[in-house]
């Protein structure tokens, strides 16, 4: 059995210079951060879903939400379950045990908005997680007021 770990959102930075949007996971217990380059349009999903924003029109991940709502679809989890050639997958775990391949960005998307949990194996946290030593988590802090602060509008193109 794989060992996993229990992830939370910390949100959506812009990385310098192309600003590329990279979506910040951390450990729930423990210090590791787990960041994952993801594309604008998946980060624009997640940032409208934590700020609350409801668009007119359902985007594709509400459209997701709504077709396994429909259906009666659990989903148990959402698990980041292996890293190659720098590349993150995941998958949806479902609650008749049925794994279905997905990105990590559009698992996460989901995620937030059924209230699933996270989690990612022990492996791809030691391949890529970063430890964050106790004098950075002032650092962090700013980061997490930062990202308050910032608006889906400042992921499109």
């Amino acid at each position: 059995m794989t060992m996993m770990r229990e992830l939370t959102l910390i949100g959506i930075r812009m990385e310098s210079p192309n600003r590329a949007p990279v979506m910040m996971l951390r450990e729930t217990e423990g210090y590791r951060y787990l960041p994952i380059s993801i594309g604008s349009v998946e980060a624009t999903a997640i940032a409208y879903e934590e700020q609350g924003l409801r668009p007119s029109r359902p985007l594709t991940h509400d459209l997701m939400r709504d077709l396994i709502e429909a259906f009666g679809v659990q989903i148990e989890a959402v698990e980041i379950v292996e890293l190659r050639d720098a590349v993150f997958y995941a998958e949806l775990v479902l609650g008749n045990g049925a794994r279905v391949s997905a990105r990590p960005s559009d698992s996460v998307a989901l995620a937030v908005r059924l209230g699933t949990p996270i989690r990612c194996t022990e492996q791809v946290l030691r391949e890529a997680g970063v430890a964050t030593p106790e004098e950075e988590q002032a650092e962090l802090e700013r980061f997490r007021q930062f990202l308050d602060g910032v608006a889906p509008e400042d992921f499109s193109s």
